[in-house]
């Protein structure tokens, strides 16, 4: 049966809404887990005595844990399936993230970050791409922003949490509190049903190739075809660039706002939960302009007012106002990711869209690792500010790849899909000398 059939039936609808669920939970224990460190960087940094730029280090090693561990992940969701992939992964780093609290050094807690990111870096992009092969393509981009805002639902919690639990009990509770995440890994893999452009793709291999030789080469796939290389090398630099903003802010923001603006502990915990509201706003908005005016243009839009926006908090913020500003940045910076899975899932065919997006959301991942460090090691000179700026220049310049990626080259939903090379090729060939004469 055609997976357009499957999902307009009841039963469709049905499997749809019980992966989407779960799938929002997960990115929400994920999402929380990621902002756990942000938001308990300042004790952990009195806790071990460190400089800026060994906070920043702290950051740069759970972006290349979560880099190496989501381009595996990708693959392991076309190798095994994705929903054994998101479980799996769950599980991975709500036990490590739980081995936190008991460190007793730098080293130890730095090593233990570096393997829970392994668990994390899949999880996000994994869900997103189960879910765009479940729904139709007219409403795909504000059901994928609505499961994105999963994550910001996470950091809503984190910050609810850190706020009521470090004060009183210490950043370590918060920490071990996260392992419960354990129970929600078991869930997903008992009810949440597997997609079936994913089956549909695996039978098909059964009948033409065999199970084993379809299975060993969705990487040779991905990376002896030169259309396919030239999209996901775009996507790289444009994941690369985007992160290196959104993490690099994520890292530092929280840090920022309680000693440059000097705010206490809990008044930061409260102007982020705004932010972060105003954030899952911002994605829903970008589903929905995604969806009526186009990918390309909802993201370059977000990007752009993005940066402009993270400009005037540095230069022009005040304790009067910076509770508008964040807010607004939070609905901004949120903008660019309502969109980005989705567009980048329709990029790529389904034998090898897990490894494709594995490939480039991770790789761009780890070559934003270096954000963190980056802001640490300019604060460490004299004030974070310049380096809010930098973050803001790499919004900026993210947008350009974009250019030369088209819109819905492939339907997730669609079964039987083979990589167009031709066409595909022909597309990036034109797109290249357009921009380049």
């Amino acid at each position: 049966m055609h997976v357009a059939t499957i999902a307009g039936d009841g039963n469709g609808n049905k499997k749809w809404k019980i992966a989407f669920f779960f799938c929002f939970l997960a990115l929400v224990v994920d999402g929380a887990d990621v902002m756990m460190l942000s938001l308990s960087l300042s004790k952990i940094t009195a806790d071990f005595g460190l400089t800026s730029v060994q906070a920043g280090m702290l950051g740069t090693v759970t972006l290349l844990g979560m880099g190496i561990g989501g381009i595996f992940g990708g693959w392991a969701s076309d190798r095994f399936g994705r929903v054994k992939a998101i479980s799996a992964s769950v599980l991975f780093f709500s036990i490590l993230t739980g081995l936190l609290s008991f460190t007793t050094s730098i080293y130890e807690f730095a090593a233990l970050r570096f393997l829970s990111g392994l668990g994390l870096g899949t999880v996000y992009i994994v869900c997103a791409g189960l879910i765009a092969e479940y729904v139709p393509t007219k409403r795909r981009s504000i059901i994928v922003a609505a499961l994105q805002t999963g994550w910001t639902f996470g950091y809503i919690l984190a910050s609810f949490m850190a706020g009521a639990i470090i004060p009183e009990h210490g950043w370590r509770m918060l920490f071990l509190l996260s392992s419960s995440a354990i129970i929600l890994a078991v869930l997903i893999y008992i009810f949440v049903p597997e997609s079936e452009s994913w089956k549909q793709e695996q039978a098909a291999a059964k009948l033409n190739n065999g199970q084993s030789s379809r299975k060993a080469s969705s990487f040779k796939l991905v990376f002896q075809d030169k259309a396919v290389l030239k999209i996901l090398g775009l996507w790289m630099l444009a994941s690369a660039l985007l992160h290196i903003g959104y993490n690099g802010v994520n890292h530092w923001m929280p840090h920022y706002i309680e000693h440059e603006m000097g705010l206490d502990f809990k008044s930061m915990t409260y102007y982020m939960v705004g932010s972060y509201t105003a954030m899952i706003l911002g994605k829903l908005s970008a589903g929905v302009l995604a969806d009526k005016i186009g990918r390309r243009f909802s993201f370059i839009f977000g990007s752009v007012a993005t940066a402009i926006c993270l400009f005037l908090i540095v230069n022009f913020h005040t304790p009067q106002n910076i509770m508008y500003f964040l807010v607004a940045f939070g609905f901004l910076y949120g903008m660019p990711f309502g969109v980005y899975s989705t567009y980048m899932s329709e990029s790529f065919a389904t034998n090898i869209r897990g490894t494709a997006l594995g490939t480039a959301h991770n790789g761009g991942r780890i070559g934003s690792a270096i954000a963190p460090l980056l802001v640490g090691y300019v604060a460490s000179g004299g004030s974070m500010s310049a380096g809010f700026v930098i973050l803001g220049l790499s919004y900026l310049v993210c947008i350009i790849p974009l250019f030369f990626v088209r819109e819905k080259m492939y339907d997730p939903q669609a079964k039987d899909q083979t990589i167009n090379n031709d066409e595909a090729l022909k597309y990036a060939q034109v797109q290249t000398e357009s921009k380049t004469t």
